[in-house]
């Protein structure tokens, strides 16, 4: 009874059956904390608190605890909401792209990756929040509210604006997804508990019962969902790099920024991705679910993805030269002999460099070097962020301008408040939700068996 996928890889082990199925997902929900998650917990609620401080600070005393500069006033902040708004992509290609294109591997690993693009995207609204300064006093500037603003509306030329409507709009669509997909595992779980936990989880069910009619509705639903969120994929992180390639500053004005921040977000997503499924699969007994099968897959999208980031940095350079710009040219060669150089050089072996080793079988389907590579891929792609920002502010056209950044204990904090969070939304996910979609690998088990008996 093994499902095997386009790389010769099973995407069921065990020989497992339905009822199967229900007990093992079903029993971190009804179960007690293990020990592992509680550490878990622990870890990220202390980097919560640590990195409280530092964002309370920020709140009393302004932005100005921060290293920002007249020349640099994007760095950090900025460097850490395009890279949690990049970790948030994998969730909407692995459910609705490959929903739409009937991908069976991504039934196990969809709900865990859905989780985590809501929770990232909440990390990364967090950033220009902040930098608002005091956000309880203005925030609200940011939308199109004209019967509070008279006369004075936002400007809708701007990126920035464009941000909030991305950024809203998938948020929306995702978190809708992502509950959608969990109704069908409510009600199972609401069928199997007793007392208090039966009536929240009813309540979480909306009424589910479970009827053909309900399932194809279910169904239409989902795939509704999947034609709207597909586009998303897209246009939010195109929009994000209009932030700066609408821009005249060197490194920044130049075209290759939507698709190559596109195929970066995906690159970054993937990555954490298998850093989350791989800590699941072992803290939750999942490896039954979470195969070898599903693993190398997602390794072949981050060659893939690799790969095209690799050609876009290559490209960069070629384009600088042939613009005959100096101010361009002078931009990237700073970028990898100048100052830090030593950003830059991290970048390109962590992004271009390591996803190639994936190329040898062993090691795409080694869960302890995936891991790692997915870690160092992330590493990267933080240093591809930084690069472009602060490298491209503090040498722009005029040199009398030319600065340094360095960060603040306050920068850092605010950082690590926003891993504490992340890491505590999906730890309490993991444990009070099912983390992997019953309904879906059902259906796995349901067509392999199926196949078996003819």
């Amino acid at each position: 009874m093994q499902v095997t996928s386009s790389v010769r890889e099973p995407l069921i082990t065990g020989g497992k059956t339905l009822k199967d199925v229900t007990h093992d997902i079903s029993r971190q929900v009804e179960g007690k904390p293990t020990i592992g998650w509680l550490l878990g917990l622990l870890v990220s609620v202390g980097a919560l608190v640590l990195g409280g401080i530092a964002l309370g600070a920020t709140l009393w005393e302004g932005i100005g605890m921060w290293g920002l500069n007249k020349t640099i006033g994007w760095a950090w902040d900025i460097t850490n909401f395009v890279w949690w708004v990049g970790i948030g992509h994998a969730g909407t290609l692995i459910s609705a792209v490959l929903l739409l294109f009937r991908q069976k591997w991504r039934m196990a690993i969809n709900r865990a990756a859905e989780a985590m693009t809501i929770f990232a995207v909440i990390c990364a609204a967090m950033f220009p929040i902040i930098h608002m300064g005091r956000p309880w006093v203005g925030a609200y500037w940011a939308l199109p509210l004209p019967n509070t603003f008279g006369s004075l509306w936002v400007n809708f030329n701007s990126p920035l604006l464009w941000d909030v409507f991305a950024i809203s709009t998938y948020f929306s669509v995702s978190l809708v997804f992502w509950y959608i997909g969990l109704i069908p595992d409510f009600a199972t779980i609401r069928d199997r508990a007793t007392g208090i936990r039966k009536s929240i989880y009813g309540a979480l069910a909306f009424g589910w019962d479970g009827a053909a009619k309900t399932w194809s509705r279910y169904e239409s639903v989902a795939l509704i969902l999947a034609g709207l969120a597909t586009p998303l994929v897209l246009s939010v992180h195109t929009i994000v790099s209009f932030d700066f390639a609408t821009s005249v500053i060197p490194g920044w004005h130049t075209t290759i920024f939507p698709p190559y921040f596109v195929a970066g977000a995906i690159f970054s997503g993937f990555a954490m991705v298998l850093t989350l499924m791989i800590i699941t699969r072992k803290v939750f007994k999942l490896e039954d679910y979470i195969t070898i099968g599903h693993i190398e897959l997602m390794n072949i999208v981050i060659i893939i993805t690799g790969s095209i980031v690799g050609i876009a940095y290559i490209t960069e350079f070629f384009i600088a030269w042939y613009s005959g710009v100096e101010a361009e040219q002078y931009a990237f060669v700073n970028r990898a002999f100048g100052p830090y150089w030593w950003a830059y050089w991290s970048m390109m072996t962590c992004n271009v460099i390591s996803p190639q080793l994936f190329w040898f079988k062993k090691i795409r389907t080694s869960i302890v070097l995936t891991f790692i590579l997915s870690l160092v891929v992330n590493i990267g792609m933080w240093f591809e962020r930084f690069v472009i920002i602060v490298t491209s502010l503090h040498r722009d056209f005029l040199p009398s301008s030319w600065a340094m950044f360095y960060p603040t204990w306050a920068d850092i904090g605010v950082y690590l408040f926003t891993f504490g969070l992340f890491f505590t939304l999906f730890l309490l996910f993991a444990k009070f939700f099912p983390v992997i979609n019953m309904a879906e690998v059902k259906s796995i088990v349901k067509s392999s068996s199926e196949k078996v008996n003819k």
